[in-house]
């Protein structure tokens, strides 16, 4: 069966309250103590599997989780054991997940990709455990049915009652303070409007770590997990999918790109590469949101607005601390003072993506992604060939002239080549041919398309870094002559480097259109 849930992470000064209003007359306690099996290699784990054993209602449950859509759908597949014992008596070694009982076709399909079905239980072995005390109850909005779950506990290494591995000298367990909350029955989109209602009242904030996860960054001696790029293997489309589904299935895909950076920086992590990847996913969602308009009724023009601003913030910060690692130490290099930007931003991340708007944003863009398909909504394939072939032209224009054009002109030149390389990402399962249609066949022509953006793109890139650069320092010697140097170095580079971009973008017009 699927699940439609949502987890969050509780800020530590709502932690008290929030379990006070969780914990009414109709909620339940409960403990619940799983232990996770895997191979050595964490097999399972690289396909997003997570398998357990866990005791809960006096019984013990073999449950196994895929990663779904990778937003808050996933495949969940129960099954009770025939075991005796509580967590505090039962012999872990007893503990054997019965492979056999796991019958759906596509599971099995991922098991055997692993190893053949015989042999992978002699394979799994314990990896981590988790035991937490869970309150729950169960509400209605308007027809559906929602459970809330307030878990704190704790994921650690080996067994549940065993002392610090010796030969693990670091991290081996870590707190859990979440929250779910659960469609059992009913519309997604009531699931969504509770969910908001509480990301509000408690400014909880999205998480995509699972207990499963938490328990593989403590195998790997880590805290928070590591940035994740866009994934576009897993955009699967048809060709003639109609407009609505094809920007619900865009946005999903923008997704799975936003959601786990920005988990681990509102986690805490200081990753500028999460920053960097939660700004590209932010970046094509506003690409699709801007260049797709075919779901007008369904879309809160707000979202856009929230987007930029937190797109902006996260921008401030990445651009300070590209100067810190990256440009000055250069500078530095070829005779500069030094010129400190550690202390020049403002908003951190972890405040930018915490905040309540882009939390409830983020929710409301999930709900969209759930919302059934109008059936009289008109097919993808032509409005975005249309696209695709305006802005080619656009960028084709601009080659020739784009040493002369102004600093805004040059950024909008910059800006329509993401955006063209993003819709062709997005597009490029509409145009496979019938017969060549698979994944590799797809990639190659798309492929064979961005060898002729990538380069330009690049230029463009450190261009535009050049020209933040320049307009940073030069506000920056304002207060410290130190700057001055560098005003002059990114002044003397200019004229080359925006001739260098024209002659990058020539070659633009020479890609071999797959539309």
């Amino acid at each position: 069966m699927h699940e439609l849930e949502l987890k969050f992470a509780v800020p530590s000064y709502q932690q008290n309250v929030l379990r006070k209003n969780i914990d009414t007359k109709t909620a339940q306690q409960k403990r619940l103590s799983a232990y996770y099996f895997d191979t050595p290699n964490q097999d399972l784990a690289k396909k997003g599997i997570a398998l357990r054993i866990r005791f809960e209602d006096s019984q013990w449950v073999q449950t196994l989780k895929t990663a779904g859509d990778g937003v808050a759908k996933r495949v969940e597949l129960n099954t009770v054991l025939s075991l005796t014992g509580t967590p505090d008596t039962l012999d872990v070694s007893s503990l054997v997940p019965d492979i056999s009982l796991i019958t759906e076709q596509a599971v099995v399909a991922e098991l055997t990709s692993i190893m053949p079905l015989d042999e992978l239980p002699q394979a799994l072995t314990v990896q981590y455990f988790t035991d937490v005390q869970r309150t729950s109850r169960q509400i209605k909005k308007n027809n559906s049915r929602i459970e809330i779950a307030y878990d704190i506990g704790k994921v650690g290494i080996g067994h549940l009652n065993s002392q610090k591995p010796a030969n693990n000298p670091g991290l081996t367990q870590s707190d859990i303070h979440e929250i779910e909350f659960e469609l059992l029955e009913g519309d997604p989109s009531d699931l969504i409007e509770v969910a908001k209602t509480w990301c509000k009242k408690y400014k909880l904030y999205l998480s995509t770590v699972t207990k499963a996860q938490r328990g593989s960054l403590l195998l790997a001696n880590k805290q928070f997990a590591e940035p994740v790029k866009a994934d576009l293997a897993v955009l699967q489309l048809h060709k003639g999918i109609s407009q609505f589904a094809f920007l619900q299935a865009v946005v999903n895909n923008c997704l799975v790109q936003i959601l786990p950076n920005a988990s681990a920086i509102a986690e805490g992590s200081p990753d500028g590469n999460l920053v960097h990847q939660l700004r590209v996913g932010i970046r094509r969602l506003r690409t699709a949101l801007k260049h797709f308009k075919f779901a007008q009724d369904y879309i809160d023009p707000n979202w856009l607005m929230v987007l930029k601003q937190t797109f902006s913030l996260l921008g401030e910060y990445r651009d300070k601390e590209i100067l810190q690692i990256k440009t000055q130490p250069l500078l530095e290099s070829v005779g500069a003072s030094h010129v400190e930007w550690s202390t020049a931003v403002d908003i951190m991340p972890i405040d930018a993506v915490r905040a309540n708007d882009f939390q409830i944003l983020l929710l409301e863009l999930i709900g969209f992604t759930h919302l059934p398909v109008p059936a009289d909504s008109p097919k993808a394939k032509a409005p975005v060939a249309k696209k695709l072939q305006k802005l080619f032209t656009a960028i084709a224009a601009a080659s020739d002239k784009f040493a002369s054009l102004d600093t805004e002109s040059q950024h909008g030149v910059r800006k329509d080549l993401k955006s063209l390389r993003y819709v062709s990402e997005f597009a490029a399962p509409l145009f496979a041919s019938q017969n060549n249609g698979k994944k590799g066949k797809k990639a190659t022509k798309l492929n064979a398309f961005l060898q002729y953006l990538e380069p330009a793109q690049d230029v463009l890139g450190e261009y535009n870094d050049n020209v933040v650069g320049h307009a940073n320092y030069l506000e920056k010697a304002k207060t410290d002559p130190n700057a001055l140097f560098a005003v002059g170095w990114f002044s003397g580079r200019e004229q080359a480097s925006s001739e260098q971009c024209a002659v990058s973008l020539k070659t633009v017009k020479n890609a071999p259109k797959f539309w």
